[in-house]
């Protein structure tokens, strides 16, 4: 039996501990009872934010967007479905750079839509510009 990996609840984001061996099975969060994948980016904000960046010991994928960019809406659908294929290997999140514009200049991000891909709470990966579902999957796995 492998050691547990910590995976944040999208839902109430509290910190629950998974057996590696049980993460295609998913889960449910042991604080609010629902499902840890459902297969749908998380909503991030500035406090959840860093809790799952921090927390989460499995790769999480940010799409930093804003309501007013049209390849951001573009894209929206294909990240979605990208979700989808990738957990419950990867988290994928969405972070609208309007609303929370203190963590995008943290981040140095200067266009949208950029997606950034940590791992163990640090950047290994980031790509500018509109991608189809496929392409996001491919250049996910590349990078882990």
């Amino acid at each position: 039996m492998s050691d547990p990996l910590i995976v944040v609840c999208p839902h109430c984001h509290a910190p629950n501990r998974v057996p590696a061996e049980k993460l295609s099975a998913g889960g449910v969060c042991g604080k609010c009872k629902r499902a840890l994948f459902d297969g749908h980016p998380v909503e991030l904000d500035e406090a959840s934010f860093d809790k799952h960046i921090g927390r989460n010991e499995i790769p999480v994928l940010v799409d930093f967007w804003a309501p007013w960019c049209g390849p951001c809406r573009m894209m929206a659908p294909a990240f979605a479905q990208a979700a989808s294929l990738l957990e419950p290997q990867v988290r994928l999140a969405k972070l609208n750079t309007e609303d929370h514009q203190g963590i995008a200049a943290r981040l140095g991000i200067r266009s949208i839509p950029t997606m950034i891909l940590f791992k163990g709470g640090r950047e290994i990966a980031r790509q500018s510009g509109a991608m189809d579902a496929g392409s996001i999957v491919r250049w996910v796995r590349a990078a882990l």
